[in-house]
């Protein structure tokens, strides 16, 4: 049995679907923008190019630091521009380059890792307690706690504070004490990684395997492989 529609109650006109707009200043113009996207997304909306200071988009590189304030709030606050919402009245800018000193070093030649936290970075237990960098942080880590943790040479539970730290680097311009906390934290949780925590059971026996060739003929029929080989044997991995 066919259906048949009655004309006069359907729509003879396109359907027109207006987002509700906002108005937000971005570095300091006004622009209007759908309700409810990214700050990211706003900045492509209202044309401009992003030369610098887009990344995964992700919320994971920190590429997109922003500085930014909501419609009747002194307070400046910090966020990612990709993972944050635009609220009618926000005024925001991206975080410019800030020019932090990172250390160079050889992790395999330290001799005494905790000890050559001063020496790579003098300015570490100069800090004020003033708690700027906690509070600057998007990700809402600890950084001013994590510092002193690096300073008494607590790496691994720096290690664990900053897992979530996306490297931004807002914490570093509002240091009174000129301190990088993202890569004092860096430091610490790589020799942590390499020189106080123990290989997982069974690597060393897997490295070895691999030194000694025992996966080289695999590894060679496997490069042999089309593309439609390779397709095929791995539609029969479980």
């Amino acid at each position: 049995m066919t259906e048949s529609f009655d004309k006069e109650s359907t729509l003879d006109q396109e359907e027109s679907l207006q987002p509700k707009m906002v108005t937000v200043e971005i570095e300091g113009k006004p622009f209007q923008v759908p309700a409810g996207i990214t700050l990211m997304k706003a900045i492509w909306y209202s044309g401009q190019d992003v030369v610098r200071g887009a990344g995964c988009l992700g919320g994971f590189c920190g590429a997109c630091a922003t500085y930014y304030r909501t419609k009747d709030d002194p307070k400046v606050k910090t966020c990612l521009a990709c993972s944050f919402a635009v609220e009618d009245g926000m005024s925001f800018s991206f975080m410019p380059a800030f020019p932090a000193r990172k250390a160079t070093y050889d992790l395999t030649e330290l001799k005494d890792p905790k000890q050559d936290l001063f020496t790579l970075y003098p300015e570490a237990p100069l800090c004020r307690n003033c708690n700027a960098c906690t509070e600057a942080c998007p990700q809402s880590i600890d950084v001013r706690e994590g510092v002193w943790k690096a300073v008494f040479g607590d790496f691994k539970a720096v290690s664990e504070m900053f897992m979530d730290c996306v490297m931004c680097g807002m914490c570093t311009p509002v240091c009174i004490a000129d301190i990088a906390p993202n890569l004092v934290a860096v430091y610490a949780s790589r020799a942590q990684g390499v020189h106080f925590t123990d290989n997982p059971e069974g690597l060393e026996k897997r490295i070895q395997a691999i030194t000694e060739g025992r996966y080289q003929a695999d590894w060679a029929r496997v490069l042999k492989m089309s593309d439609e080989e390779l397709q095929n044997a791995s539609a029969t991995i479980p």
